[in-house]
């Protein structure tokens, strides 16, 4: 990594980071620096390597190869008690907190103050609590239930908890995805605080209007590898997204093209959890992907239509006729299939066998009522299994096999196969390539254009623009819970989908209306 010679010497620096899982190269040779007194913003895509670059900064991960200097002296932070007693804090986005704990509790958990008799100072605790507190706008006491306070509340009582550690780098994982304006300004401030202190700041956030309101440099990630650093003053969005962005599309996806059925999914004004009023309409034979950034609003939006989520406003209707689920099993029955992207946390059982998961959502498919009662016809379940693991591809020793043994893509593989047993109409994929290999990729997409031939209406939501671009007929980005863009396929390219992920087309039609 090379330097300017603006920036003073770096508090902590992070050079040749390597690491390595099974089959993916999270990082290579990725690097960052964090100044004193400055905040460094660290960008990239969903998938870039940020949160792993964290972890091993933290040491929550080992990594295979490179350096981590702190003040000056190489260091290897075995675990992130370690890191923290050195003075390096995290405030993660998924919050790390206790709800029937009291704010205090939470705050100095494990490091609470005792009296000379070793019992918890209870009147301490609340003061130092309380502090905290005030510094960062909560109005709430220390002695309150963490459980009775909204998201964006315990969301300020992470913050306080990394600020207890009096730390000399503190980072932000995207901290202000469930704060309010108010929320947001109230961090905002405490954070030219420290850097007045001359506390180095990683901040890292989608949100590209926050960049340059609060950071003063920039640090790119791509693919996991360091991309560049740059002041904020020789930047603007269009340059940041091209850093991001920066790669062409490969011809690895098997585009088809055919001629559109009728809408067979119509969506009204539809809102619910994390969704704000989202139109739209799905063809027979088209594939819509859906882009975004992580928070967007896009699995949220498919739970909705599914029936996992309550919808709150609107209307969804499937072949004209309208829908008002209220759990899966609705959506099923309309035909509507939803694939998650968490595959092992919703999608499958993982102590179940092949055969069993794939079956499971399509058991009325394999039922003879009026022959036996209403018991599952084995040989009949056997046989689909047995099609659908043959169409599939999927290497398994036999259907009994746990679905647990198998490897990732084969995994993915049966999840869809589960869905596509209930015969849908509209088959919802949520991440269907998400940590599969570059096989297991090409044959997924080889097997939605076969569905897509075939007529089914398909819906792909993918976090890797590639993927949509190469895959989509049409694309939806999503940005905040509301759609930010359409676009055509031949119209789209990386830089619009970005732009539109980071809010800049949605702001502009805002701003032209006023």
């Amino acid at each position: 990594m090379s330097t300017t010679s603006s920036a003073p010497s770096p508090i902590l620096e992070l050079s040749g980071i390597v690491k390595t899982f099974p089959g993916v190269r999270a990082l290579d040779e990725a690097g960052l620096r964090v100044y004193p007194g400055q905040v460094m913003a660290l960008l990239g895509e969903n998938g870039a390597g940020k949160s792993t670059l964290m972890k091993v900064l933290t040491g929550i991960y080992q990594a295979d190869a490179g350096s981590v200097s702190y003040r000056g002296q190489p260091v290897h932070f075995k675990g992130p008690r370690d890191s923290q007693d050195q003075g390096i804090s995290i405030i993660h986005q998924e919050l790390n907190l206790l709800p029937e704990l009291s704010i205090a509790a939470n705050i100095f958990l494990g490091r609470e103050p005792r009296t000379r008799f070793g019992n918890i100072d209870h009147r301490q605790l609340r003061e130092r609590a309380s502090t905290l507190l005030v510094r960062l706008g909560v109005k709430h006491g220390p002695d309150t239930r963490l459980g009775d306070l909204s998201i964006g509340e315990q969301q300020m009582v992470e913050i306080a908890k990394a600020l207890s550690f009096d730390a000399s780098v503190i980072i932000m994982d995207e901290p202000t995805d469930a704060l309010t304006d108010t929320e947001t300004d109230q961090l905002f401030a405490v954070i030219r605080e420290l850097r007045e202190q001359g506390c180095g700041i990683v901040y890292i956030s989608h949100r590209l209007k926050e960049i340059f309101q609060i950071c003063d440099r920039v640090t790119v990630l791509r693919d996991g590898k360091w991309i560049g650093e740059k002041a904020v003053s020789e930047l603007d969005e269009d340059k940041i997204i091209e850093m991001m962005v920066g790669r062409r599309l490969e011809e690895q996806y098997p585009r088809l093209k055919r001629e559109l059925g009728p809408v067979s999914l119509q969506v009204k004004a539809l809102a619910g959890p994390g969704v704000r009023g989202v139109d739209f309409a799905l063809h027979q034979g088209e594939i819509l992907g859906f882009s975004g950034l992580m928070g967007s609003g896009r699995t949220e939006l498919m739970k909705l239509i599914y029936g996992a989520n309550l919808v709150t406003a609107g209307e969804i209707a499937v072949d004209g006729n309208v829908l008002q689920p209220r759990s899966p099993a609705d959506g099923l029955a309309a035909g509507i299939a939803y694939i998650s992207e968490d595959r092992k946390g919703d999608g499958l059982v993982l102590e179940l066998s092949v055969r069993e998961n794939m079956s499971l959502c399509a058991l009325t498919e394999f039922c003879s009522y009026g022959k036996i009662g209403g018991k599952i016809d084995g040989k009949a379940e056997r046989q689909a299994v047995s099609d659908y693991v043959r169409l599939f591809n999927i290497k398994t020793p036999s259907q009994d096999q746990l679905i647990k043994l198998l490897s990732g893509g084969n995994q993915q593989k049966v999840a869809i196969a589960k869905g596509l047993l209930t015969r849908p109409k509209v088959l919802i994929l949520d991440e269907p390539t998400r940590g599969v290999d570059v096989g297991a990729k090409k044959e997924i997409y080889q097997l939605i254009n076969q569905f897509k031939k075939e007529g089914m209406s398909i819906i792909l939501v993918s976090s890797e623009m590639p993927e949509v671009l190469g895959m989509s007929d049409r694309i939806l980005v999503m940005h905040e819970g509301r759609i930010s863009a359409e676009f055509m396929a031949q119209d789209a390219n990386q830089e619009k989908l970005m732009a539109a992920a980071v809010g800049k087309q949605w702001q502009a039609e805002q701003e032209a209306q006023q």
